[in-house]
C-alpha cells in the first residue's frame, strides 16, 4: 500500500507549513520563531541530557575524584544454560555455532551463565568464560567446559 492509497478522510493529509516566504504568507518575517532568543536562532535546539541553557553544566562544574575500573573491564555476550538445551546430547558447542544460531549477536567474548537447567547430557561447551555455577551444572550433566583464548 502506498501513501496515496491510505483510506480515510482526505483532510488528514495536511500540507507542511511554508515558513520564511514573506509577510503575506501568515508565517513571514520571523517564520513563526518569535523574536530573538535561543529558539529563534538556527541550531538553537539542544538534545543533550546535560544541557542547562548555556550555563556551565553540573558535570563540568563538579570536581572529578576517585577511580573507576569501568574502562578496564570486559563486556561479555551472555548465553544461559537453558539456551544450550537445543544442542543434541554429546555434541560440541563452540562460539561459531552459537553465532550461527543467533545466540550471540555481537563480536564480544562469550560467557556462559547458570540461568535455567541443562537437560542436554555430555555437552562439550567452548566459551571465553564460565560462571562458577554454570561450570558445576555442566559438569554435573556429564559435560566439559573448555575455555577459548582469543
Amino acid at each position: 500500500m502506498r501513501q496515496h492509497q491510505i483510506p480515510g478522510d482526505p483532510g488528514l493529509k495536511q500540507k507542511p507549513k511554508r515558513v520564511g516566504r514573506g509577510v503575506g504568507s501568515g508565517n513571514g518575517k520571523t517564520a513563526g520563531r518569535g523574536h530573538k532568543g535561543q529558539q529563534a536562532r538556527s541550531g538553537g535546539k539542544h538534545q543533550q541530557p546535560a544541557f542547562e541553557g548555556g550555563q556551565t553544566p553540573m558535570t563540568r562544574r563538579l570536581p572529578k575524584r576517585g577511580f573507576s575500573n569501568k574502562r578496564f573491564g570486559t563486556i561479555h555476550s551472555v548465553v544461559n544454560l537453558s539456551d544450550l538445551n537445543t544442542f543434541p546430547d554429546g555434541g560440541t558447542v563452540d562460539v561459531e555455532t552459537m553465532k550461527s544460531r543467533k545466540m550471540v549477536r555481537k563480536h564480544r567474548p562469550v560467557k556462559i551463565l547458570a540461568k535455567g537447567d541443562l537437560s542436554a547430557k555430555n555437552l562439550t561447551v567452548q566459551a571465553h568464560a564460565f560462571s562458577g555455577t554454570a561450570r558445576e551444572k555442566i559438569e554435573a550433566a556429564g559435560g566439559t567446559c573448555v575455555i577459548v583464548k582469543e
